[in-house]
């Protein structure tokens, strides 16, 4: 055990790293004395640990991190993304409680959707994966369909392509297609690498449109396909390696 910076890592990354729970959760067990490095209880999640510490938790041993692996999950309208609300509202994990493996610890988002969203939401059991994933430099492509209240040109949707700014926030390109337009909506194909929060609910409402359906069809290379509302369906191995490569080892080199 160490209080430098330079080898090993921080005791409270450590323990989330095991999947027994989140960071922030990890600090309040170390404050609340009940872990112990080495035979000694810590009072300060400042320290960094190696492998060669023994970490115990309420007296036992950090578990042994499982393969990194990943879910599709096709979320709902009306539930939030979130572990807990603090306004009460039902969360996607109330739901996903009863539909993983018995064996999954804890899970966690990869990006989100808001409460109105609903389609493809990215799971998995890693932190490391789902922050390599969330960044704009992976340059993973979001796709969404999109009904929408009021009237638009193909021309308009095309101009997204150089970006805009609204209220002062800056968006990148978007290609946003127009697929048909019935009596009182328009549907439309979003695809955006950005996905800044409620990024098209805004643009659209710049447009003067009002979003009323807002679905996820893909997130990179994952697609919703025939996933049924609520329905969580874990990515085989197989195309988990061939999707994620080299990162995929790189993490799961970390977690051994």
């Amino acid at each position: 055990m160490t209080t430098g910076t330079k080898t090993g890592e921080r005791l409270a990354r450590r323990i989330a790293r095991a999947g027994l729970c989140s960071r922030r959760e990890a600090e309040r067990l170390i404050a609340a004395g009940r872990v112990a490095v080495n035979g000694m209880i810590v009072e300060t999640p400042a320290i960094n640990v190696t492998d060669e510490d023994e970490i115990l938790v309420d007296g036992d041993p950090l578990p042994a991190p499982d393969p990194v692996r990943l879910w599709r999950y096709h979320k709902p309208r009306g539930l939030v993304v979130t572990e807990r609300d603090e306004k009460g509202r039902p969360t996607i994990f109330d739901q996903l409680r009863e539909k993983l493996p018995p064996d999954v610890g804890r899970v966690m988002t990869i990006g989100r959707l808001d409460l109105n969203s609903e389609g493809l939401l990215l799971l998995t059991n890693d932190g490391h994966l789902a922050r390599a994933l969330e960044l704009p430099a992976r340059g993973w492509t979001r796709r969404y369909r999109v009904r929408a209240y009021g009237r638009i040109s193909q021309e308009a949707l095309d101009a997204l392509k150089e970006g805009l700014t609204i209220d002062g926030v800056r968006y990148g390109r978007v290609e946003a297609t127009l697929d048909r337009a019935d009596k009182a909506n328009v549907w439309m194909t979003f695809s955006l690498k950005e996905g800044k929060n409620r990024e098209i609910r805004r643009i659209c409402a710049h447009l003067g449109l009002k979003v009323n359906r807002l679905l996820r069809v893909a997130h990179g290379p994952f697609q919703l396909g025939a996933l049924k509302r609520g329905e969580v369906e874990e990515v085989p191995r197989k195309v988990l390696k061939e999707q994620l490569g080299r990162l995929l080892d790189t993490i799961e080199k970390e977690r051994a």
